[in-house]
């Protein structure tokens, strides 16, 4: 009878020891044979993380406009001429609406619009989203610094609070879909916080 007793405790001592060792044993195979999952929950396109240093020139006050500067934010980001065609009206539009969806974390998302051809936009439209930073980018660093496959003009950008460019969504986005990826964004980095 103590003999089953033994074996019995043995078992079960083993099995807690590869219940406690299993996390482990899998990472390792997941890491050591390049495993990794092929569904992914967002809905934007993941960008090779790029920390963005190029500048531009602020067109409210004139002053150069880094990246940097919204250290701490999550930024969504657009490029576009200042003439602001029906298009890109709809990307400031988009971008506002999202980052009003955030509710209490819109404080932590700016907008950024890259004007890249200088041309200055109309005042009632600055007035209509205003809190969107202005920044005037033909033949400056920064604007180089986003991917051209197709256009830049196409997309909106995500940078993460520590400045890299991360992800990018396609032309005509849904807005639900990426309220959905900004949320979990927000929730995530105020976790590490």
């Amino acid at each position: 009878m103590s003999n089953e007793k033994n074996r019995r405790g043995r078992l079960q001592l083993i099995l807690i020891i590869l219940m406690i060792l299993s996390p482990v044993i899998a990472s390792y195979i997941f890491h050591t044979y390049n495993l990794r999952p092929e569904g992914t929950v967002n809905y934007g396109e993941l960008l090779k993380l790029k920390r963005i240093e190029g500048d531009a020139t602020n067109l409210e006050d004139n002053t150069i406009f880094r990246v940097k500067q919204l250290k701490g934010m999550w930024t969504l980001l657009m490029i576009d001429s200042g003439n602001c065609y029906q298009s890109c009206q709809d990307k400031l539009y988009l971008m506002r609406q999202i980052r009003l969806a955030t509710h209490v974390d819109k404080d932590r998302v700016e907008r950024v619009w890259l004007i890249n051809d200088n041309a200055i936009p109309d005042s009632l439209l600055i007035d209509q989203y205003e809190g969107t930073q202005l920044v005037l980018a033909k033949n400056k660093d920064l604007l180089s610094e986003f991917p051209y496959i197709e256009s830049q003009q196409d997309h909106i950008y995500v940078i993460d609070p520590m400045g890299h460019l991360m992800m990018r969504y396609p032309k005509d986005p849904d807005p639900k879909k990426m309220i959905g990826d900004l949320k979990r964004l927000l929730k995530l980095s105020h976790m590490e916080h």
